[in-house]
């Protein structure tokens, strides 16, 4: 069943509003000489990392009998990282990705983002470059509140130093801040406590009245980022929120061929340990990163239509869509 939209909000404004700010967006990156690139949305290979569902089709290619399965991608991230490493230069994506299971007043499995690679940039250079281009959209700039992750628990947990502390530290706070209690999660469970304290106490206060970035996460967290050559307990990876919303996460980018088949096994590893069913690699990805090996960069992802909500102050991602799931 649809859902009904908002009577007061005239169509084509709503429209235009979204138009006026893939404009916005856009222009923001010519004017750097950044160059736009489109991607295949369905790919032979998906992403193996445990928290993304990949949505699949099957394919009937021609001269080949049996149909293939072809993945929708989650994000451009392997296409574009393919082009990086053919001399693309910088580069960025604006358009659609899917992810299955997601959908909520800030989710939609078929949703707008915007990816973009830098070459030569520092982790701190895109922070910055970022924050420019959310406080260019949003109705009023705001200040930058930058925390790392050590800082964060301290600030907004009351735990001073997260690495020392054990599982019963994280279940106290939970505790302390009033969170339900949260039952099936063993007590010793300290990387799984520590999520909590991130998402239900720590993630709420974050970007208020301000654009919070949240940095320097712990190794275990890098996902395709480097390891911190100067301490090793460190990612080079950042977050950024505003109003209690996630709207980008970044790395400075993980350029090792090895390190990412390495990275993806462990991944396919930890589905099995869950659970889940296994995944193909994008072997042409891991191919190309042999091959030509990714430059030296750093990249970000960015939610469009969270973004338009925080310019528009919805207080659904549907409000900004043309078309929502439950209008499929």
């Amino acid at each position: 069943m649809s859902r009904v939209r908002n009577n007061s909000l005239d169509r084509r404004s709503q429209l235009q509003k979204r138009s006026q700010l893939l404009q916005s967006l856009r222009a923001f990156f010519y004017e750097r000489d950044v160059l736009e690139v489109d991607t295949p949305m369905l790919s032979a290979g998906a992403t193996p990392d445990l928290h993304l569902r990949s949505l699949s089709s099957r394919v009937q290619i021609p001269g080949i009998k049996e149909a293939q399965t072809l993945y929708w991608h989650t994000s451009p991230e392997y296409p574009m990282k393919r082009l990086l490493c053919e001399g693309s230069g910088d580069i960025f994506y604006l358009g659609k990705v899917f992810r299955d299971g997601d959908l909520s007043p800030r989710h939609q499995v078929e949703f707008t983002m915007l990816e973009w690679y830098r070459l030569g940039f520092t982790l701190q250079q895109l922070i910055d470059e970022v924050c420019e281009l959310i406080n260019s959209i949003l109705p009023t700039p705001r200040k930058i509140q930058q925390l790392s992750y050590r800082q964060a628990f301290a600030e907004l947990a009351g735990i001073e130093d997260i690495f020392q502390a054990d599982a019963q530290s994280c279940i106290e706070c939970l505790q302390r801040y009033g969170v339900p209690e949260i039952v099936g999660v063993d007590a010793d469970d300290k990387p799984l406590w520590e999520q909590l304290v991130l998402t239900e106490v720590i993630e709420p206060q974050l970007g208020q009245g301000v654009i919070s970035v949240l940095c320097d996460f712990p190794a275990r967290d890098a996902a395709l980022a480097r390891i911190n050559p100067q301490d090793a307990k460190f990612a080079e990876r950042f977050e950024v929120f505003v109003d209690a919303m996630e709207l980008a996460n970044g790395y400075r980018e993980l350029t090792d061929a090895r390190l990412y088949r390495q990275r993806f096994e462990a991944n396919l590893l930890q589905r099995s340990q869950f659970g889940l069913s296994p995944v193909p690699l994008d072997e042409k990805l891991l191919q190309a990163l042999e091959k030509y090996s990714l430059p030296d960069c750093s990249g970000v992802a960015l939610g469009v239509d969270r973004l338009l909500m925080l310019q528009q102050g919805f207080t659904d991602i549907e409000q900004g869509l043309s078309f929502g799931l439950h209008d499929a």
